[in-house]
C-alpha cells in the first residue's frame, strides 16, 4: 500500500510530498520547498520517526519554491535529484525570480545537480513506480508523476483543484499547458487522486466536471 504525507512549505504554500510503501523502508520526496530551519526539521523529523530512508528527490519543475530545500536535504541524505532537462535554463537563473524577496522569505541556496528524466520514463523508487508525464506549459520542463497501481498523480503546477498553472512567467505558454492537460492529464482515469503543487488534493474526475479552466470540455455528472 502506498502512503503519502503532504507538507506545505514556504510563504508560497508549496506542497512537498513524502511517499512510501509498506515494508519498503524507503521513501521519495517530491518538491522539497522548505524555506526555513523549522520546515527542514519538520520534514526530516517525520522521515526519521517513520524510520524511512530517502531514496530520491523528484522535482515537478525548476521554480525556486519547489526546490528551496533540496540542498538542505542533500546535506543529510545522499540521493539523486530527478528533473526534466528542459528546465535547466530556469534552474540556471533560479535566483532571478527570487530577487527582491529575500527580506520576506530568507535566502535561497542552490548548488545541486539533477538527473535527467524524459516523457514516458518509469522511475522505480522506494518500492513504488512513477511514470514521468512531460506536461510543459507552466515551465518547459514541467512534469507530473503518475503511480498507476495506486491511482495517484503528483501534478506539480500543471493542474490544481479548480485551477491550472500560471503561464505568465518565463517559459510559460498557455496553449502548450492546455494541450498538456487535455492530452496527457485529463485522459487518466477519473478516480485518479491528484496532489497538486499548491492547494488541496483533488481528482481527475472532479476537475473534469468542475474546473472552470476546463469548462468547454467539462463532462456531465453521472
Amino acid at each position: 500500500m502506498l502512503h503519502t504525507r503532504i507538507f506545505t512549505f514556504n510563504p508560497l504554500g508549496t506542497n512537498c510530498i513524502v511517499a512510501w510503501s509498506d515494508g519498503a523502508g524507503a521513501c521519495i520526496i517530491a518538491d522539497p520547498g522548505m524555506a526555513r530551519e523549522e520546515e527542514i526539521s519538520a520534514l526530516t523529523d517525520f522521515i526519521r520517526e517513520k524510520e524511512l530512508s530517502p531514496e530520491a528527490i523528484i522535482l515537478t519543475h525548476g521554480h525556486f519554491d519547489h526546490v528551496w530545500g533540496v540542498d538542505a536535504l542533500l546535506e543529510q541524505f545522499t540521493v539523486p535529484v530527478y528533473m526534466h532537462p528542459a528546465d535547466s535554463d530556469i534552474m540556471s537563473r533560479i535566483t532571478d525570480g527570487f530577487r527582491g524577496m529575500e527580506h520576506a522569505f530568507g535566502f535561497l541556496k542552490h548548488s545541486f545537480k539533477t538527473k535527467d528524466i524524459a516523457d514516458g520514463d518509469v522511475l522505480s523508487l522506494a518500492g513504488t513506480s512513477w511514470k514521468v508525464i512531460h506536461t510543459p506549459g507552466h515551465t518547459p520542463g514541467g512534469v507530473c508523476y503518475y503511480n498507476q497501481e495506486n491511482s495517484l498523480l503528483l501534478s506539480g503546477d500543471t493542474l490544481f483543484a479548480g485551477a491550472i498553472g500560471r503561464t505568465d512567467l518565463a517559459g510559460g505558454d498557455y496553449d502548450v499547458l492546455m494541450d498538456s492537460i487535455l492530452q496527457k492529464v485529463m485522459v487518466l482515469p477519473g478516480d485518479t487522486d491528484v496532489i497538486p503543487g499548491h492547494g488541496h488534493p483533488t481528482s481527475i474526475g472532479r476537475e473534469a466536471q468542475t474546473n472552470p479552466f476546463l469548462e468547454p470540455f467539462n463532462l456531465p455528472e453521472e
